[in-house]
C-alpha cells in the first residue's frame, strides 16, 4: 500500500508541470513534497481503505444475494420461527468461545421476536468435539429440539463428549440413537455444503451473523441488533 500511495503521490506531482525530470531528481522531488506534506500520506491511505471497505462491501452483497437461497431456505437447516418476516442467519460451532458469548442474544432474538426467523448453519471448525456436535444437531430428533439444545451445550464452558451425551438426555434425546442416526452420510454432506457456502461467503470464523444483505463478522451484537431494526424498518432485504 505505501508503494501505491508514493506511486499516486508521485503522479500528482509530475502533472503539476511539463518538464521530464530524471529518475533521481524526480524521486527527491515526490521525497520533498511528502516531507512537506505528510498529511498527504494520510489521506490517500484513508482513501484507498474507505475504496477497498466499499468493493469489499459490494462483493459480499452480490455473494450474498447469489447464495440467498442456500442461506435463507435451505430445508436441511433447523429454523427457529420459521414464520418470521426477518430472516437471521448464524455459522456457529457449539465449543467456539465468542459464539457462546453470542448465543444469549441469539436467544433473546427467539424467545422475544416473532418475527425474526432464526436459521442455524452448523460450521464445526474446533475439531472432534465440535464435529460430532453438529452432526447430531442435524438429526431429526436433534433439530425438533434444536432450541433447548442450543442452550444447553452453549452454556457448556468446555463441551466435550460426555457433555454431549448429557445434554441430549436432559432434552429427552436418547444419545446412542442420536449419535447412529448422525452417522448418515447426507449429515456429512450438508456439513460439507456448509463449509463451501461459508468459503463462498469469506466467511472464517464463528460466529457470522447474515441479517438481509449484510455481513456481520464475530460476537458483533450491537450490529446484530442494528441489522435486525433496519429489516424490521424495511430497510433490508427479507425473505418472501
Amino acid at each position: 500500500m505505501k508503494f501505491a500511495l508514493l506511486a499516486a503521490a508521485g503522479a500528482a506531482i509530475a502533472l503539476s508541470g511539463c518538464q521530464k525530470a530524471d529518475d533521481a531528481a524526480f524521486g527527491k522531488r515526490v521525497h520533498d513534497y511528502l516531507m512537506a506534506h505528510p498529511e498527504v500520506i494520510q489521506q490517500a491511505a484513508q482513501k484507498l481503505q474507505e475504496k477497498q471497505a466499499a468493493e469489499a462491501a459490494k462483493a459480499s452483497t452480490d455473494a450474498i444475494s447469489k447464495y440467498r437461497a442456500q442461506l435463507e431456505r435451505d430445508p436441511r437447516d433447523a429454523v427457529l420461527n420459521p414464520n418470521g418476516k426477518i430472516t437471521v442467519v448464524e455459522f456457529f460451532d457449539y465449543r467456539c468461545g465468542y459464539c457462546k458469548l453470542a448465543a444469549p442474544e441469539v436467544v433473546k432474538l427467539v424467545e422475544q421476536n416473532p418475527d425474526v426467523r432464526v436459521v442455524f448453519k452448523q460450521f464445526p471448525i474446533f475439531g472432534e468435539v465440535s464435529d460430532t456436535a453438529a452432526k447430531i444437531a442435524l438429526t431429526p430428533a436433534a433439530k425438533a429440539k434444536a432450541l433447548p439444545l442450543y442452550k444447553s451445550w452453549m452454556a457448556e464452558k468446555a463441551l466435550d463428549e460426555a457433555l454431549v451425551d448429557r445434554d441430549l438426555a436432559a432434552v429427552g434425546i436418547d444419545p446412542a440413537q442420536a449419535r447412529k442416526a448422525a452417522a448418515d452420510p447426507a449429515i456429512e454432506r450438508q456439513i460439507l455444503d456448509t463449509r463451501a457456502l461459508a468459503t463462498a461467503l469469506k466467511i472464517e470464523g464463528t460466529p457470522a451473523f447474515i441479517v438481509g444483505d449484510t455481513l456481520i463478522p464475530g460476537a458483533d451484537l450491537d450490529a446484530l441488533r442494528r441489522a435486525v431494526k433496519i429489516a424490521r424498518d424495511g430497510g433490508l432485504k427479507t425473505p418472501s
